[in-house]
């Protein structure tokens, strides 16, 4: 698989949208970087733009972006909430996918080398690209910002680690680095009050606020036997806050960096600034995420506030992200579209999910056509989607049931893992059917040579080796959520066995109709070792599943009997 970096260049502009979509045409103009968000603000005149693709496309967009930026933007001239030293203030590279930090580190230097020597403008590496760490934090460097470098990158200790020690008046400087994904994520405030939210901001980030004697705010400073001022830490590990006033929504908000979300994650500092907040006299009244975010992250956010209302969590992607969205208010400042906004979303192959994204209507007329593919092996995992979904319904209906609070937790994960079954039989839907065009495109390879002939036939060989692995995965998977059907069955909300009945049924079709699939492509894969295990294992699961419908039936029957 292809290396993947991400890179998220911040603009000192956020106003001029000419100005910015000129920058933004130089990332598009390189082939095989795509653009994946543009998001300015007005009140800080800053725009961050995110875009990925591979190391080298990566860097050369950002070497143009940079450059265009220093020909449009006069930092002389300009004016904003948000720290800044440069007309690409600040521009990090991010692992994605097949990359080490250290590697793409090295990235982050070639790119920071060319920006200094070719473009003349000064240049600072941080975080992972910086080797010296007293001063790889970008705070530390952009302190005095724009207006104090001119002074300040005349100090040894401040020489660019590439490019002139003169500061540049229209371009600025600028910081090149590599570090982890990042979120950055505004709270919004019901005061106007800058000194409120900076209070609230020094509560929960991480270097929290300095120790003094007395009043937190004019009492004197508390210092260390060396004369260091000492701290009090903040409630939130990898957090960076301050507060700060936005004009253009008119309330304060406290701006926030989450720089490592599997330390707090972007729900816990949401909860954490309302209780702090509250603490104060202030409310929460919703927050605002700049650039992107993980799925992981809004799928975790929504779990954690269905989980809080006792609720089960074991709901569709989707629906976890509205939770989401209304639960930290991400929508008050203006409409948060998933597809827009979640990095994993973007990068989607839009062909990827062909026949699951279809209607109903267009997925039955698809598979009526002429065409042989969908076939019987897409409509078996789709067969066990079926049951795995109703399975799911029966766990929470039964969570939510009158009279069973008690119970909600232990429905809640029944219907978490049947979601889990669902997901991965929807995905088996497109990927039967694309292994069956593998085969198809295997066959039409041309076989007018020697090298042709075994190069066609190594290829027919790897595709139906992959054609039999697709439904024999679908036989597991809906076998496996039989476990899921049986215990809504005998322990389930009684007013829907039937559903869970026909859950059974939707299983036992689905692990028989894959099977034929594995046995039909088995016959043509001339590893017979490979082909005598899996038709063993199949018939091993097949004989299974078909006495676990048996009893299970019986049950749904011996049910639906006691209640005539």
């Amino acid at each position: 698989m292809n290396q993947l970096i991400e890179c998220v260049p911040n603009f000192s502009e956020g106003v001029n949208l000419s100005i910015i979509n000129q920058i933004t045409d130089e990332v598009e103009s390189v082939e095989g970087v795509r653009l994946l968000n543009v998001d300015p603000g007005k009140a800080t005149n800053r725009t961050v733009v995110t875009f990925v693709g591979e190391p080298k496309q990566v860097i050369q967009a950002a070497f143009l972006a940079i450059k265009k930026a220093g020909e449009l933007i006069d930092m002389s001239k300009h004016k904003g909430e948000h720290p800044r030293m440069g007309a690409t203030d600040v521009c990090p590279l991010i692992p994605i996918a097949n990359i080490t930090m250290e590697e793409t580190a090295e990235y982050a230097r070639e790119l920071a080398k060319r920006v200094g020597e070719e473009l003349g403008i000064p240049a600072y590496l941080y975080q992972h690209a910086q080797a010296d760490k007293s001063r790889d934090n970008l705070s530390v460097i952009r302190a005095g910002e724009y207006e104090g470098f001119f002074k300040k990158i005349k100090e040894p200790k401040w020489k660019p680690d590439f490019g002139p020690a003169e500061m540049d008046a229209k371009r600025g400087a600028t910081v090149i680095g590599a570090r982890d994904f990042l979120i950055a994520y505004n709270i919004n405030l019901n005061t106007t009050s800058t000194r409120r939210a900076n209070a609230i901001a020094f509560d929960v980030r991480e270097a929290g606020r300095v120790m003094r004697e007395g009043d937190p705010v004019t009492g004197k400073i508390v210092t260390d036997e060396n004369g260091k001022p000492k701290s009090i830490p903040g409630t939130l590990k990898s957090v960076k806050a301050i507060g700060w006033y936005i004009e253009e929504y008119g309330v304060a908000q406290i701006s926030m960096n989450l720089t490592n979300i599997e330390v707090t994650p972007i729900h816990i500092a949401f909860d954490e600034v309302c209780q702090k907040a509250a603490d104060r006299g202030i409310r929460v009244t919703g927050s605002e995420l700049v650039g992107l975010i993980p799925l992981k992250a809004m799928l975790d956010a929504g779990k954690y506030f269905l989980r809080k209302q006792q609720r089960s969590v074991g709901v569709s992607e989707k629906e976890l992200i509205k939770i989401a969205i209304k639960s930290m208010g991400l929508d008050e400042l203006g409409p948060f579209n998933p597809e827009e906004r979640i990095i994993e979303y973007l990068l989607k192959d839009a062909t990827s999910s062909k026949l699951v994204s279809m209607t109903l209507a267009d997925f039955a007329d698809e598979t009526a056509s002429e065409s042989p593919a969908p076939g019987g092996g897409s409509i078996a995992a789709y067969l066990g989607v079926l049951g795995a979904s109703l399975g799911v319904m029966v766990a929470n209906l039964s969570a939510h049931k009158k009279g069973w609070d008690s119970r909600w937790e232990e429905f809640s994960n029944w219907a978490e893992q049947g979601q889990n079954f669902k997901d991965e039989l929807l995905r088996l839907v497109d990927l039967d059917t694309a292994a069956f065009n593998k085969i198809m495109e295997a066959f039409s390879l041309p076989k007018s040579s020697e090298q042709g002939k075994a190069t066609r036939t190594q290829a027919i060989q790897n595709a139906t080796r992959h054609a039999i692995e697709v439904p024999f995965k679908v036989m597991q998977t809906a076998y496996e959520s039989l476990t899921l059907i049986k215990a809504m069955v005998e322990t389930g909300n009684p007013n829907s066995v039937t559903d869970a009945g026909v859950a059974a049924l939707c299983a036992r079709s689905a692990v028989i109709g894959a099977f034929m699939n594995v046995k039909i492509n088995a016959a043509g894969y001339k590893d017979k070792a490979f082909v005598d295990d899996i038709l063993q294992r199949g018939e091993e699961i097949q004989k299974q599943v078909i006495n676990a419908e048996t009893e299970i039936m019986n049950t749904v029957n011996k049910k639906i009997n006691s209640m005539a």
